[in-house]
């Protein structure tokens, strides 16, 4: 009986070992090095540093518009760096946005490794350095994400929220991407790695807009209704982008900047 019991403990054992070990590879796809910069189109951008409380340095671009109708704070996907969303990022701020943007730590030329607790780090370095460094008072502030970056946003807006957080594709919480995976379902019990987007957004009650494709792959869009619908901020509006998939382009879909534009007229400073 002992050697049984024994026997099932070692499994479980494993089990959470291997699972510590594949998470932060299947959560993160980073790219290193910067291939790209603003500079590629004759957008004007200033590189800029973060330091992180625990001593990692972030690398981050500024693209400001001195006419911007808002500042945005914009976290990512998982996968890349700073140069693959160079289009997203340039895009922002041709529609009259000031931008900031940052590589979570082990992207792009930040250092150190990415991990869920370090992207929060990370999170509150950004929003504290915006504050000091950048932030305009009159204009209107931001925070956005996409996928992952949802959790990272929707974390710094419990720290000092913005005047709108405008959310990409999100999901509740890891568990809710391994509802139709009971492999996965089982595995997610032994993980350290949470995301929990909407539990961050209890602590959240500014306005809120969720946008996300009918088609994505991903991310069910099951998942982002679920994330608007627990959401306690007032106002909120959900945005479909009918037949887009998750790595779909979504800047250029024909009712993505109408809800973004309606959103930001919305806001008040």
């Amino acid at each position: 009986m002992r050697s049984v019991l024994f026997s099932c403990l070692a499994l479980l054992a494993a089990l959470k070992l291997l699972v510590w070990w594949l998470e932060p590879r299947m959560a993160f796809f980073p790219i290193a090095g910067i291939q790209q910069t603003p500079a590629a189109g004759r957008v004007p951008y200033t590189d800029v540093k973060i330091p992180t409380a625990d001593g990692e340095m972030l690398h981050g671009w500024w693209l400001e518009d001195p006419s911007a109708r808002a500042q945005v704070i914009y976290w990512h996907g998982n996968g890349g760096n700073l140069s693959l969303w160079l289009p997203v990022i340039t895009d922002l701020r041709a529609r009259g946005l000031s931008v900031l943007v940052v590589d979570y730590r082990g992207y792009g030329a930040s250092t150190g490794r990415p991990s869920e607790r370090g992207i929060y780090k990370d999170a509150n370095a950004v929003t504290q350095y915006f504050d000091r460094h950048l932030r305009k008072t009159g204009v209107l502030t931001v925070y956005w994400g996409r996928s992952l970056g949802c959790a990272a946003g929707s974390y710094a807006a419990t720290i000092n929220a913005p005047d709108g957080l405008v959310l990409e594709s999100p999901f509740p919480d890891v568990a809710s991407l391994f509802a139709n995976n009971p492999l996965m379902r089982i595995l997610s019990v032994f993980s350290s790695y949470r995301f929990p987007t909407s539990r961050y957004l209890r602590e959240y009650s500014g306005p809120l807009l969720v946008v996300h494709g009918n088609d994505d792959s991903i991310v069910p869009f099951a998942a982002g209704k679920q994330v608007f619908e627990r959401a306690s901020s007032a106002p909120k509006t959900f945005a479909v982008l009918p037949g887009a998939d998750h790595n779909d382009t979504h800047s250029s879909h024909a009712a993505y900047w109408p809800a973004i534009d309606e959103f930001i007229k919305s806001l008040n400073p």
